[in-house]
């Protein structure tokens, strides 16, 4: 399977983003004269290579009528900050914040609302897809803002510069991921950063409110690293197209590409893709546990019922010794990611375990198909499996039990009538 993974343990912004996957291409000044045709107002792209902590990578350089934005302050990333009518600016920030700047240029106080994003959006030179993918995520930055200042996503108006900006970055990214065409999208958790951010609305704590709410249900941390990491428009992107968050698969790589950000840290100070192939017989799943030493049989045999019903991909004991010399269960549960949570809580519910471990697990499966045979008995479903220079096919129980139970034979008989009349 085709499979990109984002490492981001220094955060993330467009730019950043963008550097990282043009790396994976091939024709990179092509994409670079590609994404500045497309039609962006007054918005040119440019990429250097520069060095950080030893490593090679690209840096995005985002000019809106000339000028970078943020490039007074030499901050790291570039993201506009929602305001309301009112014109109670609040700019572009990142690892070194001090948005106390004056406004020397005029465009400065020209602002965008997202009517006119998405007019700006919807006339550029890109597939309907892409363009569909860039006002999405550019919504979720909207919407974060929206919920942060507590009003109406129409009353939200960005900074021209930033949101210029903020359109080439997005746009660059969902262009590339439009032309890597990954199967799925891994992303590492996240780190945030740590401290404040100053700004105009004042000092406001990291990770940053609109961040903060765009990221939410994804795996973030803090660190050591004071500043701001990752922003509203890196949250935005990542959680747009990420299919899942977690550690790196197992996966042969074949291309690698560093994002490089503006400041140098101890750490590199970057975004690492790697793009790749993840075995399409390997299956990640959660084994969940618990031992229990206080529950009946009967209460057991339903917790398992339960947890099934909400998911579980095998639920199944086994006898074990705990503490004390008890005889007790180990309560096993395998599930999806997508069903962990719920998993969770019914087990809790309905064990009485006051603790459940957790495991990430790889499995390997064969190709599973379900058939279903016509037979003088009516019809039985057949489960055929192949994949590893092996193939076995098995009828399904229930099957078996009610043409057995019809006509008081063995199951083994069953089986053997069905065989002959095929």
């Amino acid at each position: 399977m085709k499979t990109l993974y984002l490492d981001c343990g220094m955060g993330a912004a467009g730019d950043m983003l963008t550097a990282a996957l043009l790396e994976l291409i091939p024709d990179r000044d092509g994409f670079i004269e590609e994404i500045n045709n497309i039609g962006i107002p007054d918005v040119s792209i440019q990429k250097e290579t520069v060095t950080k902590c030893g490593i090679r990578g690209t840096s995005i350089i985002v000019k809106v009528r000339g000028i970078e934005e943020g490039a007074e302050d030499a901050h790291d990333h570039h993201h506009e900050h929602g305001h309301t009518h009112d014109h109670d600016h609040d700019h572009s920030h990142a690892h070194d914040h001090d948005h106390d700047r004056e406004h020397d240029h005029s465009h400065d106080h020209h602002h965008r609302g997202m009517h006119e994003i998405e007019h700006i959006v919807e006339h550029l030179k890109l597939s309907a897809k892409v363009r569909e993918d860039v006002l999405a995520v550019y919504k979720l930055i909207a919407e974060a803002e929206s919920h942060v200042h507590g009003v109406p996503v129409t009353d939200i108006h960005f900074h021209e510069v930033g949101a210029m900006d903020a359109i080439a970055d997005i746009a660059a990214v969902c262009l590339l991921m439009d032309k890597l065409a990954p199967e799925q999208v891994i992303v590492s958790p996240v780190h945030v950063g740590s401290g404040q951010v100053k700004c105009a609305h004042g000092i406001l704590p990291v990770p940053a409110p609109a961040t903060a709410y765009i990221l939410r249900d994804i795996p973030i941390y803090g660190g050591g690293i004071k500043g701001e990491l990752c922003t509203p428009t890196g949250a935005a992107l990542l959680k747009h197209f990420a299919t899942s968050f977690g550690d790196m698969p197992i996966m042969k790589t074949t291309a690698i590409g560093y994002g490089m950000g503006k400041k140098d840290f101890e750490a590199a100070n970057c975004v690492r893709a790697m793009l790749g192939e993840t075995a399409d017989e390997q299956d990640i799943v959660y084994e969940l546990k618990c031992n229990v030493d206080d529950m009946s049989a009967e209460e057991i045999a339903f917790a398992m019922e339960r947890i099934s019903d909400v998911g579980a991909l095998e639920v199944f004991t086994v006898a074990v010794g705990m503490k004390k010399s008890r005889p007790g269960i180990l309560l096993c549960v395998l599930c999806r990611e997508e069903n962990r949570e719920q998993i969770v809580r019914t087990m809790f519910r309905h064990s009485s375990t006051i603790g459940i471990r957790e495991t990430t697990c790889h499995r390997y499966v064969l190709d599973r198909t379900v058939t279903t045979v016509s037979t003088p008995y009516g019809e039985v479903r057949r489960k055929d499996s192949s994949g590893y220079g092996v193939t076995r096919s098995k009828y399904e129980y229930s099957d078996l039990s009610r043409i057995a139970t019809e006509k008081g034979l063995a199951i083994r008989d069953v089986e053997k009538m069905i065989e002959e009349h095929r």
